[in-house]
């Protein structure tokens, strides 16, 4: 196995978010609601604590989704027919970025909501 440096590293890993970004949809809604999500935080100005709880949350919602597309490339390079274990595979990776859409819900509404609140109806 060939020695990489690490800025090729990073440049792979950075060609894989613009691969994900461009080529899936659901990425690419992931990511408008976190602008939106962002957007409002700014308007509401955050806790260090609370925009880091955000941040990470994001991040989660992404990585859960990258890890998703990777899961169905992967099925689908190894059974490119169908195979009831190649749908248990993809079904179960996009259960796990429902569930973590689902958490992100959760912590959004519980950061946002009461500061978002007060200031709309103060």
């Amino acid at each position: 196995m060939q020695n990489r440096s690490i800025v090729h590293s990073f440049s792979n890993a950075i060609a894989g978010l613009a691969r994900l970004i461009r080529t899936q949809r659901n990425a690419k809604i992931h990511v408008a609601v976190a602008v939106a999500v962002i957007a409002v935080s700014s308007f509401v100005e955050l806790s260090h604590t609370d925009w880091a709880i955000l941040i990470l949350t994001i991040g989660s919602v992404v990585a859960v989704e990258a890890m998703n597309t990777a899961v169905e490339a992967l099925v689908d390079l190894v059974s490119p027919d169908y195979n009831d274990l190649a749908k248990v595979a993809k079904d179960t990776a996009a259960a796990a970025v429902l569930l973590m859409a689902i958490a992100a819900i959760a912590v959004g509404i519980l950061l946002l909501g009461p500061p978002l609140f007060d200031r709309l109806f103060a």
